[in-house]
């Protein structure tokens, strides 16, 4: 069902790399069908991005990338294990830039893509989708260990980590990475319906 919006006025408040934050002045539709009063909502606009699990389903490996996000250094561990992602470049197809950023940080190339969903990981304040994809690679041993752009201050650790393993290091809260906990998640229950091409089911 369509509801009605009603933006006055959008004013940017704040611009500088990939980040800018809009201010809103608006009203939306009540459940009640009136209109409610106006009011202020900042919202953080960065475009959208791409994350990618990349899966030996042969190997029975996942590969993961370690490095440090400042933001979470506060109430976390600073460095997080995550799938490989990247920002969505302009007049690039999502499943384009899943393949990009999977060379880019693994040194792997997918063999099958699958989507496995777009989510707003924090719609509160951020406008922000993540598209999430499965992808079936062949594993490469002599692939980097490390990965990253020196210039943007990226320093990547690349795992090989046995699937069942990665799923324990899920249970056990050691993933606090919304999109991987998404993308293993999904493999997890894939595995058990042995729904991933190759791979036999979870025991």
């Amino acid at each position: 069902m369509e509801r009605r919006i009603e933006i006055s006025q959008r004013k940017t408040v704040f611009q500088r790399f990939i980040f800018r934050i809009d201010e809103l002045q608006l009203r939306h539709e009540l459940y009640n069908g009136s209109m409610g009063a106006q009011i202020t909502r900042l919202v953080l606009e960065r475009g959208d991005s791409v994350c990618v699990l990349p899966h030996d389903p042969v190997a029975r490996v996942v590969l993961l990338c370690e490095q440090f996000r400042a933001p979470t250094a506060a109430n976390g561990p600073g460095w997080l294990a995550e799938i490989p992602a990247g920002v969505l470049e302009e007049g690039e197809s999502s499943e384009d830039c899943a393949r990009r950023e999977t060379l880019e940080e693994t040194g792997h190339e997918i063999d099958a893509l699958t989507r496995i969903a777009t989510v707003y990981p924090s719609p509160g304040g951020s406008s922000e989708r993540i598209h999430v994809f499965y992808g079936q690679i062949a594993l490469r041993l002599d692939a980097p260990d490390t990965a990253g752009v020196a210039n943007e201050g990226e320093d990547i650790r690349i795992f090989r980590v046995p699937a069942e393993d990665a799923l324990r290091r899920l249970h056990a809260g050691e993933i606090q990475d919304a999109k991987t906990v998404i993308a293993l998640q999904w493999l997890e229950l894939a595995m058990l319906r042995a729904d991933v091409p190759g791979s036999p089911a979870l025991r």
